[in-house]
């Protein structure tokens, strides 16, 4: 019994059948580090989320021991304190959804208007609202649809989602890193980097799934959530959100596939969904099927695969491409690119008459072959070019916008939009981006300022006082990568 007069029921039937028409999914097998793999296992107590606390310690440790239990009752770990805490993760600022209820107004009676949501959701009365959809700009110039939520399906899609991570955070294999707890971009990053250069890669495909959230098809999504949930109450809040439909235009339209992109729930919902349909069938097929080392990274949507031998990299793409359509995905061609990388690329190239070698692309960097100092192979990361010329399009529009407040009003602002792109992009390596991006910058800043006058007096040598005063200078903050892949696993990685 839990503290709430409830039982942690487990029920342990029989594995969900493989043989449905349309192929289903494999059952969840034991999760262990396999040979190849780049990514190691978070540390214990790490793997459901840092915040997680000790009543979901049984259902973590439940889930560790059995992978094949279903948990009948977890929704009563959804309390008015976890909600609480979800509420608090909200960004203030965020805007609101369909119904105008902002962060701050929703908090003015914060505790009644949470017990209130506590018991609608446990007695069933609560109702998922219609997200709000707006379209934002992709750096490839076409438009990503957003489904905004209401505010307290924000709060109760965070609230389960930490309950659920404290089951899924110990069925998710290793080289899975996007939306997790205690995993970044950069951790991705990181493993990749590792694995070209300790293991036997030759060859670099990148994948990516195309139009994932809105195409995932949410039939096969609730199977899925049935091999490891059993609580009834659960499955139904997943579906309510599903089924909500968006609002566009002050139309509601119903939504037959695909899971709100920005929705706090839908990251959660598209790694479990590949999980099955992609990580396990990836993880088999490696160790089944490949003649040689091979190396898996995904984040989100983005897979990037290492491969020995190029006859391994092109069955393992068109056996994603068989084993998507099974599920109603596909790749995305534009994004789809098989490179030859690695620590022999630029030599063997040059015995073929060939120039330097291809470089690939992967969650904003681009990806190239070099050497240290000392001759040693490297991987080298840079700032993609077209992802830099979009910000500072974007920068230039919003320059405009603050044409004629204050100098130092406008230098704080560019000063953090600055110390946003280093808290990302200063990676070993990557420097002279970095540069030129603040150089970008800074001359925008200039031309801004020398418009608010047609007699002017913005000399370049009081420019630069400005920029020395208000602007950071660009420096790498970030460690090379197997300095941290190394500290992260704790001597325990997978690479070998």
């Amino acid at each position: 019994m839990n503290d709430h007069g409830q039982s942690d029921g487990l029920v342990v039937p029989a594995k969900l059948p493989n043989n449905a028409a349309g192929g289903a999914a494999e059952v969840v097998e034991e999760r262990r580090p396999a040979e190849g793999n780049t990514a190691s296992e978070t540390r214990p107590g790490r793997r459901a989320g840092v915040s997680v606390n000790s009543d979901l310690d049984r259902v973590r440790q439940v889930a560790v021991k059995d992978k094949q239990a279903r948990f009948t009752a977890l929704l009563h770990h959804v309390t008015v304190d976890r909600l609480r805490a979800a509420y608090r993760m909200i960004r203030p600022g965020a805007v609101p959804g369909v119904d105008g209820v902002s962060w701050r107004e929703y908090g003015h009676d914060l505790e009644e208007n949470l017990k209130e949501l506590h018991a609608r959701v446990h007695r069933g009365a609560y109702r998922a609202t219609p997200a709000r959809r707006v379209f934002i700009s992709k750096p490839d110039g076409r438009q990503r649809p957003l489904g905004i939520a209401v505010l307290e399906d924000k709060i109760v899609q965070r609230a389960l989602v930490e309950v659920l991570n404290a089951v899924y955070e110990e069925d998710f294999l290793g080289f899975s890193y996007g939306f997790r707890p205690g995993r970044s971009p950069h951790d991705a990053l990181d493993a990749l980097a590792v694995g070209i250069e300790r293991k036997k890669v030759n060859w670099v495909l990148k994948i990516d799934v195309k139009d994932l959230f809105d195409r995932l098809d949410q039939g096969w999504l609730m199977r899925f959530l049935e091999h490891r949930i059993a609580d009834r109450r659960v499955l139904w809040l997943i579906q309510k959100w599903l089924r909500a439909g968006v609002i566009e235009d002050g139309k509601w339209s119903r939504t037959e596939t695909g899971t709100a992109q920005g929705a706090s729930v839908s990251p959660l919902l598209a790694n479990v969904f590949l999980h099955y349909v992609l990580d396990l069938w990836a993880e088999q097929w490696r160790r089944r099927h490949a003649r040689g080392d091979v190396i898996l990274v995904r984040f989100a949507d983005d897979l990037a695969a290492g491969f020995q031998h190029r006859s391994d990299a092109e069955r393992f793409l068109a056996g994603v491409r068989e084993r998507f359509a099974e599920f109603g995905l596909e790749i995305a061609p534009e994004k789809t690119r098989l490179v030859q990388f690695g620590r022999f690329a630029a030599e063997r190239r040059a015995n073929r008459g060939l120039g330097r070698p291809e470089t690939f692309q992967f969650l904003g960097f681009t990806h190239l072959c070099a050497k240290t100092q000392v001759g040693q192979f490297r991987v080298r990361r840079v700032t993609i070019k077209k992802r830099m010329s979009t910000k500072l399009r974007e920068l230039k529009i919003e320059m405009r916008r603050r044409a004629h407040l204050p100098i130092p009003v406008q230098g704080r602002w560019l000063a953090s939009v600055l110390t946003g792109h280093y808290r990302y992009f200063a990676v070993p390596g990557n420097i002279n981006a970095l540069g030129a991006f603040r150089n970008a910058v800074i001359r925008l800043w200039m031309r801004t300022l020398r418009r608010r006058s047609q007699r002017h007096r913005m000399t370049w040598e009081r420019m630069a006082r400005i920029t020395q005063r208000w602007l950071p200078t660009a420096s790498i903050l970030h460690p090379w990568p197997n300095q941290r892949f190394d500290a992260r696993t704790q001597g325990r990685s997978p690479v070998r």
